[in-house]
């Protein structure tokens, strides 16, 4: 057995209005077909998940050819996840018991420069169509499931370098018909549809707003959602929140005044999380002490920023991981390690804790599984809790000897752990 991994014990339903659209995705097999999981909660109710990930836990580990900040994904029983493979983007394709089927590169990669980033920050994600990669490159691919592409371009050509200040991290995300990307920077920004045949573009609309220095830079993936009874794309940034009709892209829905102070350096990192109609928003710098979490009611038609600004907090929020759904509550793990459980109707906690105290960060977006909650801290620490809209219970904290930045991903009783360096899977059996 490995002697790498040396672990420590311690002791919705939606409304009519707003479904995930995405939800019909998951099969017989447990797909996780992109970064958020199959109805963009980041959460799974159902299985039997390990509660300590170490040597008598790990089932195997694939050693990775560079290094990807991504999340895997899982569709029909098999895993892709993006990397860079001498120096070009890739994407490598896995069986379930992490034997490697093929891999395919595109263009030279556009290494990250934070030391938490990537070329390869974006997650794939797959439908019954193939699968569907984007780069800090600029590339954007289908790749049928064989390994062959089907169409490759590049949005960096076409569009423009992107003026972010940090990597590119928004990940694609798919319609009935469309692969939709989205670009939220300082300069030209748009959300965009590609067809997901022949790589056409479909539409693109403006999505330009004025706001403080580096508020307009925006590191989100959209949430595919039925709103009115119309398959729609809600996308949070530039001090925003949109929605836009899938198949034509007009903008429908928009909430904004989130920062009325106009406080500088306030991008938007955090993908929001959605229960019945209530959208819960991080915002502000957690990182620097300036805290806000916002509710927003997702109804109406048109400009809603008068109406629809259910709660706000400023003493809670997550700077880099987003916020996850469960049963009916919302979880956020904070950035310094501050665990919350909070009532998205109203904004109050149900209850706080914390993991262990460190120098290092949670720069990965937590995930639950049947009451686990998975948390990964940047230097490669993975806790393990029990959690439920009463409290938590700590479990175990694993070390997993190599930086951890991607979502943690169950996949059938399993759990996948991409570290810097390897993919890792943890299970009972």
């Amino acid at each position: 057995m490995h002697h790498l991994l040396k672990p420590t014990f311690f002791k919705a339903a939606l409304t009519s209005l707003i479904t995930f659209t995405l939800s019909l995705a998951c099969t017989a097999h447990a797909d996780w077909p992109n970064w958020r999981g199959p109805d963009g909660s980041g959460t799974i109710t159902t299985g039997n998940y390990p509660e300590v990930l170490g040597e008598d836990t790990i089932q195997w580990k694939q050693e990775l050819p560079g290094k990807g900040c991504s999340t895997p994904i899982i569709f029909d029983q098999k895993i892709y996840l993006t990397a860079p493979t001498k120096g070009h983007d890739s994407l490598i394709a896995l069986t379930n018991d992490g034997k490697k089927l093929w891999s395919t590169s595109f263009g030279i990669e556009n290494p990250g420069k934070h030391r938490n980033g990537s070329g390869s920050n974006a997650s794939p994600t797959a439908d019954s169509s193939g699968v569907y990669v984007y780069y800090k490159s600029g590339t954007l691919a289908a790749v049928n499931f064989d390994g062959t592409i089907r169409w490759q371009k590049n949005l960096v050509s076409q569009f423009g370098e992107d003026t972010l200040f940090w990597d590119h991290g928004t990940s694609p995300v798919l319609t009935e018909q469309a692969v939709i990307m989205t670009r939220m920077h300082h300069g030209e920004s748009w959300i965009a549809a590609f067809d997901k045949e022949s790589g056409e573009q479909t539409w693109k609309t403006d999505r330009n707003f004025s706001t403080p220095t580096e508020g307009d830079h925006g590191y989100t993936t959209p949430l595919i959602i039925s709103f009115n009874q119309k398959e729609s794309i809600l996308t949070w940034g530039a001090e925003h929140l949109t929605i836009h009709d899938a198949n034509s892209g007009e903008q429908t829905w928009l909430c904004g005044n989130f920062n009325p102070d106009k406080n500088k350096l306030w991008p938007a990192i955090a993908t929001p999380v959605i229960i019945d109609d209530v959208a819960v928003i991080c915002f502000g710098r957690n990182d620097r002490g300036l805290p806000q979490t916002h509710g927003i009611k997702i109804s109406g038609t048109d400009d809603v920023t008068a109406t629809n600004h259910a709660w706000q907090r400023d003493d809670i929020s997550s700077f880099v991981p987003s916020p996850i759904a469960y049963k009916g509550s919302v979880y956020l793990v904070r950035d310094r390690g501050e665990v919350e459980c909070i009532d998205p109707k109203t904004g109050k906690n149900n209850w706080n804790a914390s993991f262990p105290k460190a120098r290092s960060n949670f720069y990965a977006t937590p995930m639950i599984a049947a009451g686990n909650l998975y948390a990964a801290r940047e230097d490669g620490v993975v806790y393990v809790a029990k959690v439920s809209d009463q409290g938590m219970e700590l479990l175990s904290e694993n070390e997993m000897q190599q930086p951890v930045i991607g979502t943690p991903v169950p996949m059938n009783g399993r759990l996948l752990i991409r570290g810097e360096n390897e993919l890792l899977c943890f299970g009972l059996e």
